[in-house]
């Protein structure tokens, strides 16, 4: 075989080797590229599991009630305005009072599994809320219901309950708006909900969603100002729900279902606590053609007062709801 011949076969040779190196190296990147994107897909899937179902947090997940969607009505034309939204976990209607009473209290008085515990609910600062909650109750919407959410973390101490489905994802098929917070003159990002504070889930601060789901503080815990306060548990009634959450949740966790079921078995309501009508504050349109009965002083309309105050991160809820506070 002449010099020329084997240069051209190792030549072919060297050819054929550069190629085949080059067709694995392709192999191997197509395989990177596949990793890749799965495990992008699967991160991009788990972050929107947690946003869905959990507000953001730096410790635990607020009380959050994932069953109310944001209302998109206009602004209500009453105190109080349930519009309709999502689909209700048991079939239940709005209250249909909407200028429910608004000053004094009614006590009812939570059964569950473990214990009775006694609540005042006041009508103060959160008339809509309570009015809700009483529709609720005297319908059975609560009754036979599992508590889906306990809390053990430092700063965060509940037990959120309010959903028929037990799964924190559950609604009355409306929502409400915001009212008195724990404090709604502070300009703090967090606040102290002393023990026995019940207050309402919802899945935003400052906007119309929420809806049944509620949490019961056992212990001082530290939240954004942005939950509706509405009732207060009775000493005997506190320690019910100090034994559920010292019970903790499944597993040992912070926050997840309790490790022994807590059933809501009913809500009792005082015979004629939605009747009755509240004295609101009313707008009083200007009649341009009014001529002022002083000269020196000009027809002013009286000023409207928001119908739902604005004052929200367990758990999901996540609480809540919390979730992700009561994903809170």
């Amino acid at each position: 075989m002449s010099d020329n011949q084997q240069r051209r076969d190792a030549a072919k040779r060297k050819l054929q080797r550069q190629l085949e190196r080059r067709q694995q190296q392709a192999r191997s990147r197509r395989q990177r590229l596949v990793i890749l994107g799965v495990v992008v897909g699967v991160v991009v899937v788990a972050t929107t599991v947690w946003l869905v179902t959990r507000p953001a947090s730096t410790t635990t997940a607020s009380p959050s009630d994932t069953g109310s969607a944001t209302s998109t009505s206009t602004e209500p034309t009453t105190p109080c305005s349930y519009p309709a939204a999502g689909t209700a976990a048991k079939e239940v209607s709005a209250p249909a009072n909407l200028s429910p009473l608004n000053s004094g209290t009614v006590d009812v008085t939570l059964a569950f599994n473990s214990g009775d515990v006694p609540v005042t609910l006041d009508r103060t600062d959160a008339p809509c809320t309570v009015n809700s909650f009483l529709s609720l109750a005297s319908q059975g919407f609560y009754d036979a219901t599992d508590c889906w959410r306990v809390t053990d973390a430092d700063a965060l101490k509940i037990l959120q309950c309010g959903d028929p489905s037990g799964k924190g994802n559950g609604g009355p098929g409306y929502t409400f708006a915001d009212e008195a917070a724990v404090d709604p003159t502070s300009t703090a990002t967090t606040q102290t909900y002393p023990a026995g504070t019940v207050a309402m889930a919802n899945t935003g601060p400052g906007t119309a969603t929420n809806g049944s789901q509620f949490f019961i503080v056992y212990a001082d815990s530290t939240l954004p100002p942005g939950y509706t306060v509405f009732g207060q548990v009775s000493a005997d009634g506190l320690g019910v729900i100090q034994a559920i959450g010292a019970k903790g949740a499944v597993k040992n966790v912070q926050d997840g279902p309790p490790s022994e079921t807590v059933t809501l078995t009913s809500v009792s309501v005082p015979e004629g606590s939605l009747d009755g009508t509240g004295s609101y504050p009313t707008t009083t349109a200007a009649d341009p053609n009014a001529v002022p009965t002083d000269p020196g002083l000009e027809t002013v309309p009286s000023e409207a007062v928001p119908s739902d105050p604005a004052t929200e991160d367990p758990t999901t809820g996540d609480p809540a709801t919390s979730e992700a506070a009561p994903t809170s």
